[in-house]
């Protein structure tokens, strides 16, 4: 490999993001940072309200990134870790493809599986977490 083709091969290059900063593709650190609180608050609120089962937590949990997302760009997990969703072609992620991110995610599988630094359920819903 040329010193060209390291220059220019890194995760998000084929979306056209930009290597590191604002807009590059979020880290693995930060997604897992971001999905922990995220399942703390759901696991709160659950507690709080559901007597705190699995399914409740489960749902708290999907509730929250299809509120979130498309009202302040990504969960409240996202937001802390500086981390946002956009479309994969950029700009504001609309209300249905966090609907289909959020269920896809809610599945596991799909968020496992990865392409293009991408999770597949990012993949299919067409969308992106990036550095914000």
């Amino acid at each position: 490999m040329t010193d060209t083709q390291a220059d220019s091969d890194y995760p998000g290059r084929d979306l056209g993001l930009p290597r590191t900063g604002t807009g590059s593709l979020g880290s693995l650190g930060r997604r897992i940072g971001g999905l922990a609180i995220d399942w703390a608050a759901a696991y709160v609120i659950a507690a709080t309200f559901f007597a705190s089962e699995a399914l409740a937590i489960h749902l708290t949990f999907m509730v929250i990134h299809i509120v979130f997302i498309p009202t302040i760009g990504g969960s409240p997990g996202h937001r802390i870790f500086g981390l946002r969703v956009q479309r994969a072609a950029g700009g504001w992620a609309g209300p249905w493809r966090p609907a289909v991110r959020t269920l896809l995610l809610g599945l596991v599988v799909p968020a496992v599986i990865w392409q293009d630094g991408r999770g597949l359920h990012d993949v299919i819903a067409g969308t992106v977490l990036v550095r914000s």
